[in-house]
Order: structure tokens, then C-alpha cells, then sequence
């Protein structure tokens, strides 16, 4: 009996003294915390060790990048909690009704999330230090609480930045704000792979990180959500609570914990001395953040925000003539983390009995949302959007239903139909699906960090309705397969054009040497009708013995309808051998990147070529493109950017030559600057004609910053007409809704079409506008095509592929580089 207390004694006294020598991170890695950016492999051995070591620390890997770099959490808390920890889990999950289960749950859950940006990168080594000081010095705190720690949501943009870094910083590191150390060429580490914004994908769930970080999140719906930034160097810190405007679905408890979380965090940097700032900036209205997300979700989500940046590397001197120190970013970062698991811990029984009171709907003023399934290719995208957030929903019955019609803005009766899809808010989620589909935010303020308008019955182009009270719907959906087969005897396989779907099946047929053709008209064949876009597969044009099988397959991989006809003479309208029937030839596509161009842009249309039209491209760089042979492309996309250094007299005279010859040209955004009041281009600039803007600026200097914004357009949407009849609007409606980013509006094209505009009656559905920016939008333009030669300059004002949510502007894209000039085969 004393050998077996002996030995217990000698265990418990071994594994004591074994957790108080864990390795720190700066003795597993082998330099201190600060003194220089560590590569995201050695971050995940860190972590590593440290589960393998302790019984309280358990790493899991839920996902890969793009450049196949691992993504992993860790859970920290007692070890009692650890062995619990699906129980737990499940527990937090029932009090949302996601699972059913008639339990409680006492344990606080506080999710720390570091890196989105990856230049932004003192935090993911807060991260160890954060993670070391847990299992050390704080584990008290975890005797009720579980901690979820991902060290870096972007570690392909962090290594960007730190193997940058490391080529170039001198040794011992320059302050200097001019040395080279501090200046990150382009794109910057800030952005992931595709150079998308992390920091705005939550709720889009674009990105490969976003869809796997989103998963393991819904399986645990934390109370508590940080995600540590990074702003410029001379900003003091800032931490909760956030500024206006709040969206309204915040719950007076998510407001006031803030406060309290703030106040705890002040208590630590006023001890030191260090400077911070709060309510400031940083608000909570946009639902795709890594603060706003949760906060939707029932947590208190919340930014902080360290001075430093891409610019501030190991040490850099700021504007007061301070060093910031990376040591000094990390340590700063560390208090916060730490602050926020104490104040969790303290609070553990009110988080849970708050955010269960999160989950009751019951208040939510519009009840179910219905989404006319007239595309069923739209339908599934967004189904498929739902369905990453686990958002429940269901399909309408006939009948009808009266509600506020997103098409027109009026309350009224709005027709439902078997297979319309039906969100209601009386879900577990319900209140994201009222942030996500509510036709206009609420805005309290107009000073806002982002865009504030995004439904996404406008995003994906539905007709919809919002209605107040609850629709009858059904869970029965039926679900069509596609199969087709081979028919030797057609003259003709046909498929539907009105879809992103479509395109990519015609990009396809493309890469296997399938010639297709598209009518410019509508026609009708075997009793069947077809719209202008068709496209047309004719045998004659592809003589080849695998032929049939070859579409045959391409179009059941694509889950494409192909409708097959025995001759080419048509019922009604065109037949196959019209001149308006006309040929797509492979289009060989270059896209601009490189200094002066917008990284995100350029970023938005390189994912949407490789992962969802699948189509290869090849993508130029600034610094040469004035010597590029441009009659080796059929299409050239100029991103959203600035190009006064790039696009020269000569560039653009060569450009004139490109698109006389044949070639197509689009401009996207701010890239339309370039030739907007040039001579041989009929882009101009629409002026404003408001007399104030010619008189003296007798504004009182705190009210500017207001008086500013009545100039711009903070991401707005606006209804415009679209010429259906023209190539570059098959597949649209004589309508579309418009995700406008700022106040820079051009004339109707005087010598080309306006395929797309806003006419004298265009006004403001959703998000702020400003009053002055505003004005000018009515008779302007949004899609044009100049025709110059054989070819065209396509001028896209907005942006028709945003952060890759704005679903229904991506045919737009499709359509100019596939239906314009292609039929040109002498380029």
C-alpha cells in the first residue's frame, strides 16, 4: 500500500514539475518572441509539441490552403474539459436548438482567431506566447473554460510577407520608414493565395480557408470570438467596444459585454502606460467580418487592432519618434488574448444564459423570405451557400404571399410557385438569415468602414419577396438528374445560356476543340423555344469521330441539358445556317497584374477564371506590359487599378490597334480612368453641375469628415436597364441590381451601345449613397461597348465580380469575353 502511494506521489510530482518545464516558445524555437517573423511550419511544431506534451492542449487540422499549407485549432482547457470536450460541444450547440438535446452548459467557449491579413503578422507569435502562458500560468482560467486558438487563418499570405521580409531586412533591422524592409511590393502579404481579403469572406465563403474555417466553427458556435489585426504604425492599440453603427440585431448584452471586456483590458494597459484607443473606426454592420460573423451568430465578436502592419517589420520608428518593436506587438496582442479568456472565465454562467436568450426569433419582424426558382442554376448556388452556414431551408407551395417585392420596393401580393425556395428566421440561425436577406440594413451612422449593402436576393439576382408573416412551404423537393445520350442522327446538340453554369460548360467544350456556336436571335425548333445565347453544337462544324460522345460527356459532368435536333431548319426564327448563328472560337485571354493594378480585383477575376469558369488565362504584369505582343491575345481584362505609369500614350495607342484588329478589351472599375476624356475614345466623365462644389469650403473642420462623405457611395445598390437584345446582356432580364462602390459615374457612350445603364429614374434601393454622389448616377452608364475596327472596349463601371459574392454580375464577364468578337479568326 506505501509503494503504490509512493509511486502515485512520484507520478503526480513528476508530471507537476514536467508541466511547469514545458519548453516556452522561445526555448522550443530557439530565439526570443520578437526577434524575428517565424515561418508558419515552425508555428505548427510549436503547437504541436505542445499537444503531444500536455493533457490539456488538443491540436486539430481542419483544413489546407491553396498552397497546401496546413490549418489547425487548438483546445486548451482542463484536463477534465479535454476528456469532455464533444460533450461540451454538444451541450453549447443544444442551447442554440442546432442539436436537440435537453441539456446546459456552464462552460465558457472563447474562440482566438489570429493573422486573417497576413502582413499583419505579430499576432500569430502572440499566439504561442498566448498559448504557452494558458497551460503555465493561467490555468485556473481554464477550469471552466475551453479555449479555441488558430494560430494563422492565412498562412499562405503570411509567408508571403515574412520570406519577403527576410530577403531583404538589414541586419541589425532599419527603422527608417523609407528603407525597403518596410515597404512590401505588390500584392503585399496581406491577402490569401487568391489575393481575396479573408477579413470580408465570413459570410461569402469564397475561399478554400473561409469554407473550412466556417465548418469547425458551426460545430461550435463559440461565445466569444476575437480576431487579431493589425492597423498602421502610429495608431495606439484597439480593443472593444467597437463603433456605430451597430447593426440592429445586436442584442443590448453583446454591447454592454463589450464594454466590460474593454474596461478589462484597460485595466492592463493603463498599468503599463500603453497608449490605446476604443469606439472608434471599427463598426459592426457588415455581416462578413471576423467580428461581425460571430456577433450574428449569438457571440460577442470583436477586433483588435496592434499598431504595426505590413510597414512596421522588426522595428520601425513612427511619426512621435517611438521604436515599435515586433516584440513589442506580440506582447501587446498576448495581454489582450489573455484578458479576453480571464474575463470569460469570470463570466462563464451569463455568457451561456445570454447567448441561449440569443437564439429566440421570436422578435424578428420578417418571418420567412420566398426566392422565385426561375434559374435553377441560381438556386443551387445559393442553396449551396446555405448550406456551408447550415441554414435551414424549405420550398413554397402554390399560392401567394404578400410581402415587400425586392424587384420594385412595394409591399404587396407576390405569386409562389412548387420549387421556390422559402429561408424562414424562425431557425437557430434566423437572425443571420435576417442580416443576409433583409432588403436594407438599418444605418445609424453613414461613417462606415465598409460597404452596407449586400441582400443577397440582389447578389444573386432573384425575384423575391420579404414577408411578415410565415409561409407555408415543404421540406419535398424534387431534385432532377441529368442524363444525356448519344444521338447519331442530330444535326445539333442545343443548351440553355443564363447561367455562370453555362459558361463554364461552354469553356469546357472549348478545351476539348469543340467548336460551339451561339444565336444572336431566338428561335424555335421541335416544338421547343430558345433565347438569344443559345448555344448551338452543330455536327458539320465538328468533324470528328468522337464528336457525340465528347459532348455527351462534358455535358453530364456539367449537369448541362443538351436538347437535341434532327435538321437546322426552325420552327420560328433563325435557322443554323444565319449569319446570326454564329461561331466561338477559343479565346486567348491575358489579364493585367503587377503594380498600379488593384490587387483584390485582379485577385477576384484569377479565382473566377481557375476555380469557377475553369478557363485558362495568362496573366501579364505591369512592368512590361507596354512590350507585349498583344496580337497574341483574343480578350485583355484590365482589373480594377491605376494606370497613369502603365497605360502611356503609346500602350494605349497599341491597345487601340489590338481591339481595331479584332480584339476585345474590357476595363473594370477605376481601370475606365484611362480612357475616359481621351481622344479616340468615347468614354467621358458625367460632372457634377452642383454649385457648391465650386464655393469655399466654410465647413467647420470636425464636421468635414462628414461633409466628405456626402461625395461617396459606400457600396449601394442601384437598379439599372439592360439591353437583352445586345451579346453582352444574354442570359439577363431588361433589369438588373448593381452593387455600386463609388461616386465616379460616365455619360451614356455617344458612339458605341449601353448595354447596361441607370436611366433618368435610378435611384438609391439599399446602402448609403451620397447626397451629392447621388445626383449623378441617374443617366449614366454601367456596361458599354465601343466599337472600334473588328473590335470593342467593353467599359464596366461596377465591378460585376466583387469579393465574388455578387453572383448575378458574373455572366456579365462571361458574356464579353466569349460572345464578343469571338467569331473573328484573323486577329
Amino acid at each position: 500500500m506505501k509503494l503504490k502511494a509512493i509511486l502515485l506521489l512520484s507520478f503526480l510530482t513528476i508530471g507537476t514539475i514536467f508541466s511547469q518545464t514545458i519548453q516556452s516558445p522561445s526555448e522550443f524555437l530557439g530565439y526570443e518572441i520578437g526577434t524575428r517573423f517565424t515561418r508558419h511550419h515552425k508555428v505548427v511544431d510549436y503547437f504541436e509539441y505542445v499537444s503531444n506534451t500536455l493533457a490539456n492542449v488538443q491540436l486539430e487540422k481542419y483544413g489546407e490552403t491553396n498552397e497546401n499549407r496546413p490549418l489547425y485549432v487548438s483546445y486548451i482547457s482542463s484536463e477534465e474539459n479535454i476528456k469532455n470536450l464533444e460533450n461540451i460541444r454538444k451541450n453549447n450547440l443544444a442551447q442554440t436548438e442546432i442539436l436537440s438535446e435537453n441539456t446546459t452548459n456552464k462552460t465558457a467557449i472563447v474562440w482566438l482567431s489570429y493573422n486573417v491579413h497576413g502582413n499583419e503578422a505579430s499576432s500569430t507569435e502572440a499566439s504561442m506566447l498566448t498559448l504557452y502562458d494558458l497551460v503555465t500560468t493561467k490555468k485556473a482560467w481554464l477550469e471552466n473554460t475551453v479555449v479555441i486558438l488558430d494560430p494563422c487563418i492565412n498562412p499562405d499570405g503570411r509567408d508571403r510577407y515574412v520570406n519577403w521580409y527576410n530577403q531583404v531586412k538589414s541586419t541589425p533591422f532599419d527603422v527608417t520608414q523609407d528603407a525597403k524592409e518596410h515597404n512590401e511590393p505588390w500584392p503585399g502579404g496581406r491577402p490569401n493565395h487568391y489575393l481575396f481579403d479573408l477579413n470580408r469572406d465570413w459570410a461569402w465563403a469564397t475561399q478554400v480557408e473561409s469554407q473550412q474555417r466556417i465548418k469547425i466553427y458551426n460545430k461550435w458556435m463559440p461565445h466569444i470570438h476575437v480576431d487579431f489585426h493589425e492597423q498602421y504604425i502610429n495608431n495606439p492599440y484597439y480593443f472593444a467596444p467597437a463603433a456605430e453603427p451597430f447593426h440592429e440585431i445586436i442584442t443590448d448584452w453583446q454591447r454592454d459585454f463589450q464594454t466590460a471586456i474593454g474596461k478589462n483590458h484597460a485595466k492592463y494597459f493603463d498599468k503599463e502606460g500603453w497608449l490605446y484607443f476604443t469606439k472608434e473606426s471599427f463598426d459592426l454592420l457588415y455581416p462578413s467580418y471576423g467580428d461581425t460573423y460571430p456577433t450574428f451568430m449569438g457571440a460577442i465578436g470583436m477586433t483588435y487592432e496592434q499598431a504595426g502592419h505590413g510597414m512596421a517589420g522588426l522595428g520601425i520608428n513612427t511619426n512621435e519618434g517611438e521604436v515599435l518593436t515586433l516584440k513589442d506587438r506580440a506582447i501587446h496582442h498576448k495581454t489582450t488574448g489573455l484578458s479576453t479568456v480571464e474575463i470569460a472565465s469570470q463570466n462563464a454562467e451569463k455568457l451561456n444564459t445570454e447567448f441561449k436568450k440569443f437564439f429566440d426569433n421570436t422578435n424578428l419582424a420578417y418571418k420567412s423570405f420566398v426566392l422565385k426558382n426561375e434559374n435553377q442554376d441560381k438556386t443551387n448556388r445559393l442553396k449551396k451557400l446555405l448550406d456551408t452556414h447550415e441554414i435551414k431551408y424549405e420550398y413554397a407551395t402554390n399560392g401567394s404571399v404578400k410581402g415587400y417585392n425586392f424587384s420594385n420596393q412595394n409591399d404587396e401580393k407576390f405569386t409562389t410557385s412548387e420549387g421556390d425556395l422559402v429561408i424562414h428566421t424562425n431557425q437557430p440561425k434566423g437572425k443571420m438569415v435576417n442580416v443576409l436577406f433583409e432588403p436594407s440594413a438599418k444605418l445609424a451612422d453613414s461613417l462606415t468602414y465598409d460597404i452596407t449593402a449586400w441582400s443577397l436576393p440582389y447578389a444573386h439576382g432573384f425575384k423575391a419577396v420579404a414577408s411578415k408573416s410565415k409561409v407555408s412551404s415543404s421540406t419535398n423537393a424534387t431534385i432532377k438528374s441529368v442524363t444525356n445520350t448519344v444521338d447519331k442522327n442530330a444535326y445539333a446538340y442545343i443548351s440553355k445560356w443564363n447561367s455562370l453554369e453555362d459558361a463554364t460548360f461552354l469553356g469546357e467544350l472549348l478545351k476539348n476543340n469543340i467548336v460551339p456556336r451561339f444565336s444572336e436571335k431566338p428561335f424555335s425548333t421541335n416544338g421547343k423555344s430558345f433565347e438569344r445565347g443559345t448555344l448551338i453544337i452543330l455536327r458539320n462544324d465538328n468533324r470528328n469521330q468522337d464528336f457525340d460522345l465528347t459532348i455527351v460527356k462534358i455535358a453530364n459532368q456539367n449537369n448541362r441539358q443538351l436538347i437535341t435536333t434532327s435538321t437546322g431548319f426552325s420552327d420560328a426564327g433563325v435557322d443554323f445556317g444565319s449569319s446570326a448563328v454564329k461561331p466561338i472560337n477559343k479565346q486567348k485571354v491575358a489579364l493585367l497584374s503587377g503594380e498600379g493594378t488593384s490587387s483584390l480585383s485582379f485577385g477576384e477575376i484569377w479565382h473566377f477564371f481557375e476555380t469557377e469558369l475553369q478557363y485558362p488565362l495568362t496573366i501579364l504584369d505591369s512592368d512590361y506590359f507596354s512590350r507585349v505582343n498583344f496580337s497574341n491575345y483574343d480578350v485583355i481584362i484590365l482589373p480594377n487599378g491605376y494606370y497613369s505609369r502603365v497605360l502611356n500614350k503609346n500602350t494605349l495607342d497599341k491597345l487601340s490597334t489590338f481591339v481595331s484588329s479584332g480584339g476585345t478589351l474590357i476595363a473594370i472599375g477605376s481601370a475606365l480612368n484611362s480612357f475616359a476624356d481621351k481622344n479616340g475614345f468615347a468614354l467621358t466623365t458625367k460632372k457634377s453641375d452642383d454649385k457648391d462644389d465650386k464655393s469655399p469650403n466654410l465647413t467647420p473642420y470636425a464636421e468635414q469628415e462628414r461633409e466628405r462623405v456626402k461625395n461617396l457611395i459606400t457600396g449601394a445598390i442601384f437598379k439599372s436597364k439592360v439591353d437583352n437584345t445586345h451579346p453582352l446582356g444574354f442570359g439577363y432580364s431588361d433589369e438588373y441590381f448593381s452593387l455600386k462602390l463609388g461616386g465616379t459615374s460616365y455619360n451614356y457612350l455617344s458612339e458605341g451601345v449601353n448595354v447596361a445603364y441607370f436611366d433618368e429614374n435610378s435611384k438609391n434601393i439599399s446602402g448609403y449613397a451620397g447626397s451629392k454622389a447621388v445626383k449623378n448616377i441617374p443617366e449614366s452608364l454601367l456596361f458599354g461597348e465601343e466599337q472600334k475596327g473588328r473590335g470593342s472596349i467593353i467599359y464596366m463601371v461596377d465591378n460585376p465580380l466583387f469579393r465574388s459574392f455578387w453572383e448575378n454580375g458574373k455572366l456579365f464577364l462571361a458574356n464579353a469575353v466569349f460572345l464578343l468578337n469571338s467569331d473573328n479568326l484573323n486577329k
